[in-house]
Protein backbone atom coordinates (compact mmCIF):
# COMPACT_ATOMS: atom_id res chain seq x y z
CA UNK A 1 0.00 0.00 0.00
CA UNK A 2 2.88 2.02 0.57
CA UNK A 3 3.67 2.77 -2.75
CA UNK A 4 0.00 3.18 -3.87
CA UNK A 5 -0.38 6.69 -4.08
CA UNK A 6 3.22 7.30 -6.03
CA UNK A 7 2.50 4.16 -8.50
CA UNK A 8 -1.11 6.03 -9.74
CA UNK A 9 0.81 9.57 -9.61
CA UNK A 10 3.61 8.36 -11.86
CA UNK A 11 1.75 6.47 -14.22
CA UNK A 12 -0.83 9.36 -14.15
CA UNK A 13 2.03 11.34 -15.39
CA UNK A 14 3.21 9.54 -17.63
CA UNK A 15 0.52 8.88 -19.76
CA UNK A 16 -0.87 12.76 -19.17
CA UNK A 17 2.74 13.58 -21.36
CA UNK A 18 2.40 11.21 -23.71
CA UNK A 19 -1.51 12.44 -24.28
CA UNK A 20 -0.17 15.80 -24.60
CA UNK A 21 2.52 14.89 -27.01
CA UNK A 22 -0.02 14.05 -29.43
CA UNK A 23 -0.69 17.55 -29.71
CA UNK A 24 -4.55 17.11 -30.53
CA UNK A 25 -6.37 20.52 -30.00
CA UNK A 26 -9.30 18.60 -28.98
CA UNK A 27 -8.29 16.72 -26.19
CA UNK A 28 -5.83 19.48 -24.52
CA UNK A 29 -9.31 21.83 -24.32
CA UNK A 30 -10.46 19.22 -22.47
CA UNK A 31 -7.72 18.78 -20.02
CA UNK A 32 -7.94 22.38 -20.19
CA UNK A 33 -11.41 22.65 -19.32
CA UNK A 34 -11.33 20.01 -16.37
CA UNK A 35 -8.47 21.63 -14.82
CA UNK A 36 -10.02 25.20 -14.56
CA UNK A 37 -13.68 24.00 -13.84
CA UNK A 38 -12.12 22.83 -10.14
CA UNK A 39 -10.48 26.04 -9.27
CA UNK A 40 -12.21 28.42 -6.93
CA UNK A 41 -15.40 30.00 -7.93
CA UNK A 42 -19.05 30.67 -7.48
CA UNK A 43 -18.64 27.26 -5.47
CA UNK A 44 -15.50 26.29 -3.75
CA UNK A 45 -12.79 24.45 -4.48
CA UNK A 46 -13.54 22.20 -1.66
CA UNK A 47 -17.15 21.92 -2.94
CA UNK A 48 -16.14 20.92 -6.30
CA UNK A 49 -13.93 18.37 -4.97
CA UNK A 50 -16.82 16.80 -3.15
CA UNK A 51 -18.74 17.00 -5.91
CA UNK A 52 -16.04 15.52 -8.30
CA UNK A 53 -15.76 12.85 -5.97
CA UNK A 54 -19.02 11.87 -5.27
CA UNK A 55 -19.98 11.86 -9.27
CA UNK A 56 -16.59 10.14 -9.70
CA UNK A 57 -18.04 7.42 -7.20
CA UNK A 58 -21.38 7.20 -9.24
CA UNK A 59 -19.89 6.83 -12.37
CA UNK A 60 -17.68 4.15 -10.78
CA UNK A 61 -14.20 5.60 -11.95
CA UNK A 62 -11.00 4.57 -9.89
CA UNK A 63 -8.99 7.01 -11.30
CA UNK A 64 -11.27 9.81 -10.97
CA UNK A 65 -11.88 9.05 -6.99
CA UNK A 66 -8.28 8.73 -6.30
CA UNK A 67 -7.40 12.00 -8.51
CA UNK A 68 -10.63 13.93 -6.45
CA UNK A 69 -9.63 12.20 -2.78
CA UNK A 70 -6.15 13.75 -3.48
CA UNK A 71 -7.47 17.14 -4.12
CA UNK A 72 -9.80 16.85 -1.44
CA UNK A 73 -6.80 16.19 0.88
CA UNK A 74 -5.00 19.24 -0.85
CA UNK A 75 -8.15 21.32 -0.49
CA UNK A 76 -7.61 20.80 3.60
CA UNK A 77 -11.08 18.72 3.40
CA UNK A 78 -11.34 16.17 6.20
CA UNK A 79 -11.74 12.36 6.15
CA UNK A 80 -15.51 12.98 7.61
CA UNK A 81 -16.22 15.47 4.94
CA UNK A 82 -14.88 13.08 2.68
CA UNK A 83 -16.72 9.77 3.92
CA UNK A 84 -19.91 12.32 3.94
CA UNK A 85 -19.66 12.30 0.46
CA UNK A 86 -18.75 9.68 -0.02
CA UNK A 87 -21.81 7.76 1.85
CA UNK A 88 -24.21 10.26 -0.53
CA UNK A 89 -22.60 8.79 -3.70
CA UNK A 90 -22.81 5.34 -2.34
CA UNK A 91 -26.88 6.39 -2.03
CA UNK A 92 -27.37 7.84 -5.47
CA UNK A 93 -25.01 5.28 -6.74
CA UNK A 94 -26.39 1.96 -4.94
CA UNK A 95 -24.85 -1.17 -3.49
CA UNK A 96 -22.47 -1.26 -6.89
CA UNK A 97 -20.21 1.43 -5.76
CA UNK A 98 -18.92 -0.20 -2.36
CA UNK A 99 -16.14 -2.32 -4.24
CA UNK A 100 -15.40 1.40 -5.22
CA UNK A 101 -15.82 2.67 -1.81
CA UNK A 102 -13.29 -0.11 -0.18
CA UNK A 103 -10.70 1.20 -3.02
CA UNK A 104 -11.41 4.67 -2.18
CA UNK A 105 -10.79 3.90 1.70
CA UNK A 106 -7.97 2.06 0.72
CA UNK A 107 -6.22 5.48 -1.43
CA UNK A 108 -7.10 7.79 1.28
CA UNK A 109 -5.28 5.88 4.08
CA UNK A 110 -2.40 5.89 1.79
CA UNK A 111 -3.06 9.55 0.95
CA UNK A 112 -2.79 9.53 5.27
CA UNK A 113 0.16 7.59 5.54
CA UNK A 114 2.24 9.23 2.60
CA UNK A 115 5.05 11.17 4.07
CA UNK A 116 4.61 14.91 3.25
CA UNK A 117 7.50 16.55 0.75
CA UNK A 118 10.28 18.78 2.74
Amino acid sequence: MSNLVEDFNAYRSQMNEKIMAADNLIIKRIFNLDTNAYQEGILSKKTKELIGLACSMVLRCDDCIKYHLEESKKAGLSNAEIYEAMAIANLIGGTIVIPHLRRAAEYLDALDTKPTPK
